[in-house]
């Protein structure tokens, strides 16, 4: 019979009656101890142990080292959810080097940005992937890059590129990934770095409010305390197999997936990207008995065919999250799937991922009126919740969005999280750091809402202008600069407007050139050429001048360019 939820909620806490912090690679290393024989990443093509990936993190940390990557270095990853992706994230660990998990959507000029922003040392890439060419990219960013004796003088500080092949190609005089093991083979016991847990981890890029991506420092014990809540909060049993496509450069793969996965000795089930067919193969296939989705995806894994065929008696749980979702789907989800724990949660990269989860043995009713409460953490929580059995993973409270003063419990206000996941601040942007990091560690979140008498979080809106399309930032700046280079492009402004199936649809409010024609299918394909595909608004609507909300000071109020997007149908593609 299987074990309650109250069971395996005892038994992880049996587990971890102390919390004890440590680098990333110790934590693999204290799993293959544990685990050995037990698979870590299963994919369609092979299945890595626990035991076989800290082995191969060794070769590759190894590697590193002799290619003279010391600890401090920065190493980007521009990766899908491939194999390789897992030992070398935790082989940058083993180096004491800090890992920078890139968007891999990133076209030319987005990639070139925050290489150049994070002052990357070595990056480790695909070849290509879907339609992207990362060989043509770099060599429009970085022109003679094959030649390791060079320092280039666009990125002085970026000293060596490696590649992953990914669709048949190499290029010559390029490191690969397995010459990066081998190497390895051939300098055993390089990589003696002591790493303080503490201490960054990883850089990983979110949309910033004020016109670039920012890069958010976050500590090797930081993301394990997430992950470690996560199985905690969803009583994960021993084992569990969570299967995803959600990208580890993103919190929700990285934390919700492999970080949660250690903590449980469980396996995670890589997929490069989402296919609701090839989920549900997955699912049957790899006997999952967890999966991680946002609500379109939801949608899309109701919607196929093939739900109605394939053996998913395995699945017992779902998290989908990152955009609110009606009771509807939640009942159809159980109807359908025939899975009993379905929760959802809200968090930021900024305060270290996911820091609310709804319970599974909640009623959906709750899923739909909340974003979960704070995750339940026991040792790992919060020092002084630690000896209480739930322990809490981080404190809210609302604060007043013009002055950050704080609000009386339960008042509507931004919310702000204060807690040992929160990030240590922005990759060399002080002046960003100071306004969302205060001096007592509260994290502002720019999101409206207020927290329950029960610990449980109401989102209200948003005080900042970012929206999340699919799951994923957008920041308005980024799509604007783009419509206003189009030659019949007066004045451009991007909105989110609440969509069931893609939680926020972008929308591009447009004033048009006099006398030049400009269509939508134009605005939305010149979107598509230059941006990630989450960044392309799915509708154009066009206003003129006069039409345009403001302030008495000529500011364009988007809150009310929202509202008339949602009135007007528009025109999209």
């Amino acid at each position: 019979m299987d074990a309650s939820i109250d069971e395996r909620r005892a038994e992880l806490r049996r587990r971890f009656p102390v919390w004890t912090p440590m680098a990333l690679h110790e934590r693999l290393d204290a799993c293959a101890a544990e685990f050995a024989d037990r698979p870590l990443v299963i994919t369609d093509e092979r299945t890595v142990s626990y035991a076989e990936a800290a082995a191969w993190a060794a070769r590759l940390a190894d590697g590193l080292v002799a290619l003279g990557v010391r600890p401090g270095d920065r190493v980007g990853l521009v990766m899908a959810n491939y194999p390789e992706f897992v030992p070398l994230k935790f082989a940058i660990s083993r180096v004491g080097a800090i890992a920078i998990p890139f968007n891999y959507l990133y076209r030319t000029e987005e990639l070139r940005y925050v290489l150049d922003q994070s002052d990357c040392n070595v990056l480790i890439t695909m070849t290509g992937f879907a339609t992207l060419d990362y060989l043509a990219m770099l060599d429009e960013i970085v022109p003679g890059w094959e030649d390791r004796d060079a320092t280039p003088t666009q990125l002085p500080e970026l000293r060596e590129i490696l590649t992953l092949s990914t669709d048949g190609r190499s290029r010559a005089g390029v490191r690969t990934v397995d010459d990066l093991a081998e190497l390895g083979a051939a300098h055993p016991g390089g990589a003696t770095a002591t790493v303080a847990p503490d201490s960054v981890a990883d850089i990983l890029y979110t949309s910033g409010t004020t016109g670039s991506p920012k890069g958010v420092l976050i500590t090797h014990d930081a993301s394990q305390r997430t992950g470690y809540a996560s199985a905690l909060t969803r009583a994960m049993e021993d084992g569990r197999r969570i299967l995803f496509s959600l990208p580890c450069y993103h919190m929700f793969g990285y934390v919700e997936g492999l970080m949660a996965a250690l903590m449980v000795g469980g396996a995670v089930v890589l997929q490069t990207a989402f296919d609701a067919g090839c989920y549900l193969e997955g699912i049957e296939r790899h006997r999952a008995t967890d999966i991680l989705c946002v609500p379109t995806m939801t949608v899309a894994l109701l919607e196929h065919p093939d739900v109605r065929t394939r053996d998913l008696s395995g699945l017992r749980a779902i998290l989908s999250g990152a955009a609110p979702a009606p009771v509807w789907l939640w009942e159809k989800v159980r109807d359908t799937l025939g899975v009993a724990e379905i929760v959802t949660g809200y968090g930021m990269t900024e305060q270290g991922g996911a820091m609310t989860l709804s319970l599974p043995e909640d009623p959906l009713e709750r899923l739909s009126e909340t974003v979960g409460r704070v995750k339940l953490a026991g040792a790992a929580g919060l020092p002084e919740s630690a000896g209480d059995a739930a322990g809490d993973l981080t404190e809210y409270r609302t604060i007043d969005v013009l002055d950050g003063e704080p609000l009386p419990a339960g008042e509507e206000g931004e919310l702000a999280a204060r807690g040992p996941t929160n990030m240590i601040g922005f990759y060399a942007k002080p002046e960003e750091t100071a306004l969302a990091l205060d001096d007592e560690g509260w994290v502002r979140s720019g999101d409206l809402g207020y927290v329950r008498d029960d610990r449980y979080i109401v989102l209200t809106g948003r005080s900042k202008e970012l929206y999340k399309s699919g799951g994923e930032l957008v920041m308005p700046k980024e799509v604007e600069d783009v419509l206003s280079q189009h030659p019949g492009v007066s004045q451009a402004y991007a909105v989110g407007v609440a969509d069931e199936r893609w939680g926020e649809m972008g929308v591009a409010c447009v004033v048009a050139k006099a006398g030049v024609e400009v269509t939508a299918e134009e605005l939305i394909e010149l979107c598509k050429a230059r941006l990630a595909r989450f960044k392309v608004p799915r509708r154009v609507v066009f206003l003129a001048a006069e039409d345009l909300p403001t302030t008495p000071t000529g500011k364009v109020q988007k809150f009310r360019l929202v509202r008339m997007a949602q009135e007007s149908t528009g025109a999209g593609v």
